[in-house]
């Protein structure tokens, strides 16, 4: 059986995200319906609605949620993440361990939501330099700031409710972080020669 087209955008983000999504959303396409949802039990009642989410696109950004897989089962196509970090680190906090590590580089990815965790398919990625002195809320800054731009090149795709992101040639790392890893590495006693960026990597 076949499911009905989409005509109506999920935006599970948070309250100062979602006014310039929307309105990105609306300039490419204004008979969009546009649906602001901020976590897990309020997505959780629009699958309660009678239509289900048999006509919504499920678009996720910036957020701790995850959705979990019987939402994502109801949705007609796939449902896409903005992920303020590159494909080297998904998972918790990836400026914090790019930074701990030393990384050269950094970036966003976009990938189709799946049941595991960061772990679907990469629809897009944006790389760009890390400055030796960067800490992680400069980090994260300019990720947000990227992942924003990046949303705004795949809005016209994103408003068609026809169309689908193509995976591209990009696959993500094996070493997933946790709030466990986070919270070991954040308050484990730092060496004298690693003070310095255990002190940019976690403050």
């Amino acid at each position: 059986m076949l499911r009905p087209m989409p005509d109506e955008i999920i935006i599970l983000t948070g309250d100062a995200e979602a006014p310039f999504l929307t309105r990105v959303l609306e300039e490419q396409n204004a008979q969009l319906r546009l649906t602001h949802v901020r976590d897990e039990a309020a997505l959780m009642a629009l699958a309660g609605r009678p239509d289900d989410l048999g006509g919504s696109r499920l678009i996720a950004y910036c957020t701790s949620v995850i959705v979990p897989a019987d939402i994502l089962n109801q949705l007609p196509g796939p449902a896409y993440n903005f992920h303020p970090g590159p494909p080297s680190y998904p998972g918790v906090y990836p400026a914090n361990f790019a930074i701990y590590d030393g990384a050269a580089k950094f970036g966003i990815t976009v990938h189709e939501m799946a049941e595991n965790v960061d772990a679907g398919a990469i629809v897009a990625t944006e790389w760009f330099d890390v400055p030796d002195d960067f800490t992680s809320p400069k980090l994260e800054e300019k990720a947000y700031i990227l992942l924003y731009q990046v949303f705004c090149q795949l809005a016209p795709q994103l408003a068609d409710l026809s169309q689908v992101l193509a995976p591209i040639d990009e696959t993500w790392a094996d070493n997933k972080s946790t709030m466990k890893d986070f919270e070991a590495l954040s308050t484990a006693a730092a060496s004298d020669e690693d003070r310095e960026r255990h002190e940019r990597a976690f403050g």
